[in-house]
């Protein structure tokens, strides 16, 4: 399994998802152009040492990221129809986060083989990306049987 963001806008949330992929085991991707300096304090201040110890793949657009990365791709999305909770995880499959302020564009949801979301209390908007990618790795490492063992 693995991580995908795409032009992610906020430094502290990528640098809590690169904590998260490390204390995981999980490889991410971040599909380029962010929206902060990758060498910005907050990354670092978020994700502390644990970023160092993640297996990290930039990618220059989208069209570099779909040429390489196999599996199935899961857009994790606030619009979907489908919920987590019904949702089969396989092994292989990578988890793409949207912007935190857009999301992805149609072109790219059009190209994901399965949009989900994380269902919450009537009225509210979304999660925050970090969070929503915790809830959603947990839940198809868990599926997938691939939870770290310690």
């Amino acid at each position: 399994m693995r991580i995908a963001l795409y032009q992610p806008e906020i430094a502290g949330n990528v640098g809590a998802i690169l904590r998260l992929s490390a204390c995981l085991g999980v490889p991410v991707d971040i599909i380029d152009p962010c929206g902060f300096a990758f060498s910005d304090k907050k990354l670092r201040r978020s994700g502390m040492d644990y970023a160092e110890q993640v297996d990290i793949m930039r990618h220059a657009d989208w069209a570099a990221f779909r040429s390489i990365v196999p599996g199935r791709l899961v857009l994790m999305s606030s619009k979907a129809t489908d919920l987590i909770g019904s949702f089969q995880f396989v092994p292989g499959d990578t988890l793409l986060m949207g912007q935190e302020s857009a999301g992805v564009p149609d072109a790219v949801r059009a190209s994901c083989d399965a949009a989900v979301r994380i269902p919450m209390a009537p009225g509210l908007r979304s999660f925050n990306i970090a969070v929503a990618t915790g809830i959603a790795l947990f839940e198809g490492l868990r599926q997938t049987e691939a939870l770290p063992s310690g």
